[in-house]
């Protein structure tokens, strides 16, 4: 690959962000690899913050929303997965609080329903710890998956 100027990198890291969300470290990493130096990267980064192409608040509402909606992850997984891309906590707590709970809800009921399915030769006691292991497996936190045991078992009862 031939060698990138700033302003070239910044046309790229531009064009790439203004067509999808990115975060601060997929940019970084992008330029990383392209081989841009750490003071280049410093200055490009700083542009594109401050011209809204990078915003590392709105990287993780979207991805809060589009992890849970489409991927059916917990808050748990969604949160560890911010993490590994360096969001600040702070962002992360704020965009998961500000999810609407019922989707994680209603996710992981239907989640478990399937998975009840494939395991209806199993009863009582086995079933219900593999749900759990299954549930905390996608990320979801032990009070959504409380909730949704005891919505299942309130049907099962019916």
């Amino acid at each position: 690959m031939k060698e990138m100027n700033d302003e070239q990198a910044f046309s790229r890291l531009a064009s790439l962000c203004a067509r999808s969300e990115h975060c601060e470290h997929d940019a970084q990493e992008k330029m990383r690899r392209w081989g841009i130096s750490d003071s280049s990267q410093a200055a490009i980064m700083q542009r594109l913050v401050s011209e809204r192409y990078v915003d590392n608040a709105r990287y993780a509402a979207a991805f809060v929303g589009d992890k849970a909606r489409y991927a059916k992850w917990g808050p748990r997984k969604i949160e560890q997965a911010l993490w590994m891309k360096h969001v600040d906590q702070n962002l992360i707590r704020e965009a998961l609080d500000d999810f609407d709970r019922r989707v994680f809800v209603e996710n992981l009921q239907k989640l478990l329903q399937q998975k009840r399915r494939q395991l209806r030769d199993i009863d009582g006691y086995e079933q219900k710890v593999r749900l759990i292991r299954f549930a905390m497996s996608r990320g979801f936190t032990m009070d959504i998956i409380r909730e949704c045991m005891e919505d299942a078992d309130e049907f099962a009862t019916e």
